[in-house]
């Protein structure tokens, strides 16, 4: 049966360096997103190319990040409901967005790439494939315009000694 859920996240800008957005070099980008429960905030700011600071994440980054998550967590989901045993999941995402001539910018791309130990030699076809349907359950994948790819690795855990 369907149900909604809804979230929420507050955005804080940090940046006033005095004279507001007087002009166009006057502001900082950085910004606070906080929730409500949550630990820490996180620390943003747009991209060094757009007059942000390197050391915050950037909006382009946190969307990666959301691709990225989204896709671990089903996949571990359903690596448990299968009987498959992850030690061990990272990845890499990569995205490329263009700029166009009026400023404006859309995502033409990402990439995940996914590294995965298991414990059984078995199962690691099973693993692989549980890729695709991730993907599928993803509700991030499934709601941006751009294709995501995988190129995920999936191996063995070492024996204990």
């Amino acid at each position: 049966m369907p149900h909604q859920h809804n979230y929420r996240v507050d955005i804080k800008w940090t940046g006033n360096l005095g004279s507001g957005t007087s002009g166009y070099r006057d502001y900082s980008r950085n910004h606070e997103i906080t929730g409500a429960g949550k630990s820490a905030p996180i620390s943003g700011s747009s991209e060094p190319a757009f007059r942000g600071e390197a050391s915050r994440y950037n909006p382009e980054e946190m969307l990666l990040s959301a691709l990225s998550t989204c896709h671990m967590l089903w996949m571990l989901h359903l690596c448990a409901d299968a009987g498959i045993t992850v030690v061990e999941y990272s990845d890499v995402a990569e995205g490329s967005m263009m700029t166009h001539a009026d400023g404006a910018g859309e995502f033409i791309e990402a990439s995940l790439n996914p590294r995965m130990v298991i414990t059984r030699e078995e199962r690691l076809l099973d693993a692989m494939l549980l890729h695709e349907k991730a993907h599928q359950m993803c509700p991030i994948a499934g709601g941006v315009k751009f294709p995501v790819r995988h190129k995920p690795v999936v191996e063995i855990a070492a024996p204990p000694e």
